[in-house]
């Protein structure tokens, strides 16, 4: 994937534009949920709820067309408004060369859609007064207490490092606004995370141990950059709370959501429902691709790309967003905590284009929240999306998003990883489902 990241502005108009910034969020109005959701899986006529049946043909003929272009092995898509059920389509094949078809059932990865998950378990003990977004992250990770800060080479060939302008916070965290990498650049700081395989190692303590000797890539808030900053916060979960991070997830997300299938290993009963993963070869071709082990619970387990799950699992999980923070009577957040971590929480100076990964690039009305992108401003962006939609998407094509302003929740789950970027379809999808939408009062 294209990642792009500069030196931003003087670190005083950053610490101005924060300011501004958390005011907009806090100004950004949600729709005010019911008291009480409970889920219905029953497909209804999508005009009971505004959408043209006509109309979502195309949703239909854009997902079987990469199908029928061999571009995709196969898809399980859910699409609901007002938490009523207007699509559950399976499309292709769980795997080519068995002919096996999708089934509703299947398990996907999810990659990186883990971390709206991991964002919502920071949360609930955000509501629990375990932390506050203003907090330095050395106060969790206290091995972050003397983190330094790249900037450039000297003559002899040495990284030059500088003392931070702040401590990089908790804010900064949830935004990949603090300084933090995953090692996919060509830089010397990029080297020392391919070098010391920090997203390889055994545990999240090494993982945390090795991020300490290496420095920000640049000055915290004055940047953004796709990063380990949900695996660190994956870290920081299991410190609060005193459990592993899938022990957490299960006991306060998973299991009060009904995901039954969630979690960060396929059982050997389960096995046989688990989707094969695909890469695409030099000639754009599916290729089987190198699909991990999966067999048990990791000794690191990853916040920010670890979790599998079916469509319908994380379905569970978008509508308990949707609905300000419940499901089937079981409240997981409050509806204001909801709306803090869906809310934009950047400085205006980074909305400029210069930062972003494919095609997720942070600019005037599209920004970071916590944990997930936000469409604040849709004209701005350039998307059809209702105000304050938010969504993530993961590594092998799988993508959600939650429109609050049309109660809209979209869940599409695929298999296909490829480089430099895999989510054009995710996109498209995003304006198809919105132009089936003909009657937004109903």
């Amino acid at each position: 994937m294209n990642t792009f990241h500069s030196t931003a502005s003087h670190f005083a108009i950053v610490s101005a534009a924060l300011i501004f910034g958390a005011a907009c969020a806090s100004s950004q109005q949600h729709p005010q949920p019911a008291a009480s959701h409970t889920l219905n899986l029953t497909v209804v006529k999508p005009e009971t709820v505004g959408f043209s049946s006509e109309r979502l043909e195309r949703l239909h003929a854009l997902i079987q067309s990469e199908i029928d272009k061999k571009q995709l092995a196969g898809a399980v898509t859910i699409l609901a408004r007002h938490g009523k059920v207007v699509e559950y389509r399976t499309y292709g094949q769980r795997d080519l060369a068995t002919a096996t078809p999708i089934t509703r059932d299947t398990i996907f990865r999810d990659y990186s859609m883990t971390k709206p998950v991991t964002g919502v378990a920071m949360m609930i003990l955000y509501e629990e007064g375990k932390w506050q977004p203003s907090d330095p992250i050395a106060k969790y990770v206290p091995e972050f207490a003397h983190l330094k800060v790249f900037k450039g080479m000297d003559a002899d060939g040495k990284m030059i490092l500088v003392d931070p302008d702040h401590a990089p916070t908790m804010r900064e965290l949830m935004t990949h606004t603090a300084g933090f990498g995953y090692g996919m650049g060509k830089t010397p700081v990029d080297a020392m995370y391919h070098d010391q395989k920090v997203m390889q190692s055994g545990t999240l303590q090494e993982m945390i141990d090795k991020l300490a000797t290496i420095p920000l890539f640049y000055q915290p808030g004055k940047g953004w950059l796709y990063s380990a900053s949900m695996d660190i916060q994956g870290y920081i979960v299991e410190k609060l709370s005193g459990q592993s991070l899938p022990d957490f997830m299960r006991d306060h997300i998973y299991t009060p959501l009904g995901m039954r299938d969630a979690g960060f290993y396929v059982p050997a009963d389960k096995r046989q429902r688990f989707a094969t993963l695909y890469n695409a070869n030099p000639q754009g071709e599916l290729v089987p691709g190198e699909p991990g082990d999966y067999a048990k619970q990791p000794t690191m387990a990853s916040g920010g790309g670890g979790m599998v799950s079916t469509a319908e699992d994380y379905y569970r999980f978008a509508q308990m967003l949707a609905n300000g923070g419940e499901l089937d009577g079981k409240r997981v957040l409050a509806p204001s905590t909801v709306q803090l971590m869906t809310s934009e929480h950047m400085p205006d100076s980074l909305l400029t284009g210069e930062f972003g990964i494919g095609m997720s690039v942070i600019r005037p009305g599209f920004a970071w929240g916590y944990d997930c992108a936000v469409i604040f401003d849709p004209p701005a962006a350039n998307l059809s999306d209702g105000k304050g939609t938010f969504f993530w998407d993961g590594a092998a094509g799988t993508w959600f998003f939650v429109d609050p302003t049309n109660d809209i929740v979209f869940v599409a789950m695929i298999q296909r990883r490829s480089s430099p970027d895999n989510h054009p379809l995710e996109y498209r999808a995003h304006a198809v489902v919105d132009q089936a939408l003909v009657d937004p009062s109903k």
